[in-house]
């Protein structure tokens, strides 16, 4: 279908789009099938984009957008213009589910949508046009008045038919769109389409993985979701990266091999110091309480129960004893749960490049998300999504560096701007909700400016809001968080977050 026609890539500015599109670019490759590519970020650009672009184009591949909005409705395309949506937003747009001819949805067949029956939202309007037709009737000649009278009768019950049905269209479609959540993640399902067609490789393998852990560094899926779809990915790798033992010492320089792993949930610790690590990590942080003085005193107390030396646990990870290193996993747990700790084991994966190179998922989502919103050289937003996209092939590994240490900014960015927050009382509760509102002229606002960056302040900060607040009912409340955007123009970005109590299926 693809073959003989170029093709337009319209993908959002998430981790997971970006993984989801390294795939389909490799796919598209394969078959020589000539593309595109034009990020986006909001409604807004979609629309542009879609404009500038509608008359060279008959072919649209949308990743992580386009799926929760009526696109015929909003983009008025050409009739012969065909949308294929590959998105992990949820709910998906009941016009877009049950449109057949210009809208193909991209899903995984065991993804439960929920969608409501064909028959309780859509109704054919040929009730209208009997009723219109029937309206000439009012003058019949008296001895066919007994029949205008049944037909009165059946109008009026057709009438309250309809009513009925609208009132439990409206009540259906409300359960239905009522939460946004996140199905599975567009990498998975595009490496799924590459496996199905027999050709997926471990790059795209590496970029499935890395999209999931993007769904869960950003806490868009539940727990139970992750490690589901983490045991679907474990059989992949198993199968990809099968080797004898005594092939282990034969790995060439440039090879690329993932393992399974269960990881310590410690942000960047490897590429860090661990005591970085655990003072800039929103669970550790949360928990410990690290904005006091009695938090700080349980760091130390934290650090001694596992008897290690502050001088090794303050130097670069890489640096530490091996004595040390070897058990390390095992004695942060054993410590972590006397303090209250009891979820700081993750499974998750890693990845070697040749004998030195060794990155977690959780790495390459935190360093490709900094490259992405970098506001540190004024370039355009198009440069940092190519950067962050670059970062994501094995032979970029001075971006991913350079992502790396982004990162590490930003979280001690986020970590800092939490403790003030907390201990200037910037979280308001005030009816339904909490409010917290960034002011210009606060250190490092300008790096809140970014949606992903902002959304990761607002859950950090909930999350130890919670642990730090003695009102009940607070720790029930979302947060209503608001920084500047642009000050020249005085616009304000603005993000809702979830209750963190919230025991709900879906997130």
């Amino acid at each position: 279908l693809l073959f003989l026609q170029r093709v337009l890539l319209l993908v959002a500015s998430d981790v997971d789009a970006l993984c989801a599109c390294k795939i389909l670019q490799a796919l598209f490759q394969c078959d020589h099938v000539q593309y595109t590519l034009v990020p986006v970020s909001g409604w807004q650009e979609l629309e542009t984009a879609f404009l500038e672009h509608k008359d060279q184009f008959k072919y649209f591949v949308l990743i992580n957008c386009g799926a929760n909005v009526d696109l015929l409705e909003i983009l008025q395309p050409e009739e012969d213009t065909l949308f294929f949506v590959c998105d992990s937003h949820r709910p998906i747009n009941v016009v877009n589910v049950y449109n057949d001819t210009q809208i193909k949805l991209l899903v995984k067949q065991d993804d439960d949508l929920n969608v409501p029956a064909y028959d309780d939202i859509f109704r054919d309007d040929e009730d209208e046009e009997e009723d219109s037709e029937n309206e000439s009737d009012g003058s019949e000649p008296s001895e066919k008045r007994r029949r205008f009278e049944e037909d009165v009768i059946e109008r009026t019950m057709k009438r309250r038919q309809r009513r009925e049905w609208e009132a439990r269209r409206r009540e259906i479609l409300f359960d239905y769109e009522q939460y946004e959540y996140h199905g599975t993640s567009s990498a998975m399902v595009m490496f799924d389409l590459a496996w199905i067609m027999s050709k997926d490789l471990n790059d795209m393998l590496w970029w499935a993985i890395v999209g999931l852990t993007d769904q869960w560094v950003q806490d868009k899926i539940t727990q139970m979701k992750y490690v589901t779809d983490i045991g679907i990915l474990q059989r992949h790798v198993s199968r990809h990266n099968h080797r004898n033992e005594d092939e282990e010492n034969s790995l060439s320089i440039d090879c690329m091999r993932i393992a399974f792993e269960y990881d310590l949930r410690l942000a960047l610790y490897q590429h860090w110091s661990l005591y970085e690590s655990l003072c800039n990590t929103s669970y550790t942080s949360a928990s410990l309480k690290l904005w006091s003085v009695q938090g700080q005193k349980r760091l130390q107390e934290f650090l001694a129960d596992m008897g290690l030396p502050l001088k090794q646990v303050k130097q670069k990870f890489n640096s530490m004893d091996m004595s040390l290193k070897e058990n390390l996993r095992e004695m942060i747990e054993e410590s972590a749960n006397k303090f209250g700790m009891k979820d700081l084991r993750v499974q998750t994966f890693s990845i070697h490049f040749g004998f030195k190179n060794k990155f977690s998922a959780s790495d390459i989502v935190y360093a490709t998300s900094s490259l992405m919103e970098n506001i540190e050289k004024e370039g355009h937003e198009t440069t940092n999504f190519i950067k962050a996209l670059d970062s994501l092939s094995r032979g970029n590994l001075d971006k991913l560096h350079q992502g790396l240490d982004l990162a590490k900014k930003q979280l001690r960015a986020i970590q800092q701007t939490v403790a003030s927050c907390i201990c200037t009382n910037l979280v308001i509760s005030q009816g339904p909700f909490l409010y917290c509102s960034l002011m210009e002229g606060t250190p490092d606002v300008k790096l809140f400016s970014k949606p992903v960056s902002l959304c990761l302040l607002s859950k950090y900060l909930l999350k130890s809001f919670v642990c730090s607040t003695k009102n009940k009912r607070c720790k029930l409340l979302p947060l209503v968080m608001a920084a500047p955007m642009d000050v020249e123009q005085g616009t304000v970005i603005m993000v809702g977050i979830p209750p963190e109590t919230d025991s709900s299926d879906k997130k």
